[in-house]
C-alpha cells in the first residue's frame, strides 16, 4: 500500500512539472513568434525542441595533430561516397584521415570546395575542432585536422539548458536587424580558445544568418559573442596556432 501511495505522488509529480514544462515552452514559443513578427525575421527550420541536461566538458588537443599542415590523400575520395547514408560510417572507418567516423558534416562552414567536419562528443558538434576537406577536380584529395580528447574524471555538474526559442527571442531583440533570416540553430560545444592544450567548452546554441554571420550563445545563461562570418571563422586556431600569432 505504501509502495502504491509513494508511486502516485511521484506520478503526480512529473505530471505536474511536465504541465508546468508545456506551458513554459508555449508562453516561450508564442513571445517568440511575437518578436518575429515585430521585426519581420524569418526562420527557416523550426527550432530544436530536445532539452537535455549538459556540463562544461574539459578536452586536451592532441599534439601529434597538426591543424595548420594539409596533408596529401594517396587514395582520393569523393564527397557523394562520404556523405552516402548507406556506407557512410564504412567509408569514414576505411579512410586514411585518422578517427573520421567520428565528426559530423558541417554544411555551414563548408563551402567552395572546402568541406569541414567538426569532431562529436557523444551526438553533439565540437565547433572548434575540425576536419578539412579540400577538393580538386570532383575528388577530395588533401586534408587538414585537429582532434582532442574529452578529459575523464572532472567533476561538472549537469545543469539545465536555456531553450533554443529564448535563445533566439533575446537575438532577435538585441542583436538582428529587420528583416534577418535565420538558417539554422544547432546545439553544441564551443569555447574561447587560449594558449593551453587542454581547453574547457560549453554548450552553445549557434545561430546563423543568411548574410554570413554565425552567432554562439552561451547555452547556460544566453551570454552572446560578437558575430563571426563564416567566411572568417578560424576553424583551427589550436593553442600553438594562436601562440604563434
Amino acid at each position: 500500500m505504501l509502495n502504491m501511495i509513494l508511486g502516485f505522488q511521484l506520478w503526480s509529480t512529473n505530471r505536474s512539472n511536465q504541465t508546468e514544462i508545456a506551458a513554459d515552452t508555449s508562453g516561450t514559443v508564442e513571445e517568440l513568434n511575437r518578436v518575429l513578427r515585430s521585426k519581420n525575421i524569418r526562420l527557416v527550420e523550426e527550432l530544436p525542441t530536445d532539452l537535455p541536461k549538459l556540463k562544461v566538458i574539459t578536452v586536451k588537443f592532441d599534439e601529434s595533430f597538426k591543424p595548420g599542415e594539409m596533408k596529401t590523400l594517396k587514395t582520393p575520395m569523393t564527397m557523394t561516397s562520404i556523405l552516402g547514408k548507406s556506407v557512410t560510417k564504412e567509408v569514414q572507418a576505411r579512410s586514411e584521415i585518422p578517427h573520421f567516423e567520428m565528426y559530423q558534416f558541417d554544411s555551414v562552414t563548408s563551402k567552395n570546395g572546402v568541406y569541414q567536419f567538426n569532431q562529436a562528443y557523444g551526438k553533439l558538434p565540437l565547433f572548434d575542432v575540425k576536419v578539412e576537406l579540400n577538393e580538386q577536380n570532383g575528388e577530395i584529395t588533401s586534408y587538414r585536422q585537429a582532434y582532442v580528447e574529452v578529459e575523464s574524471g572532472v567533476e561538472q555538474a549537469e545543469q539545465k539548458l536555456i531553450p533554443a526559442q529564448l535563445a533566439v527571442r533575446s537575438l532577435v531583440e538585441n542583436y538582428l536587424s529587420e528583416g534577418s533570416i535565420i538558417t539554422e540553430v544547432r546545439l553544441g560545444y564551443h569555447g574561447q580558445l587560449y594558449n593551453s592544450q587542454t581547453q574547457p567548452m560549453f554548450p552553445h546554441w549557434r545561430v546563423t544568418i543568411d548574410n554570413g554571420d554565425i552567432y554562439y550563445l552561451q547555452a547556460f545563461n544566453g551570454a552572446v559573442e560578437p558575430p563571426q562570418k563564416g567566411s572568417d571563422l578560424a576553424p583551427f586556431a589550436t593553442p600553438d596556432a594562436k601562440s604563434k600569432k
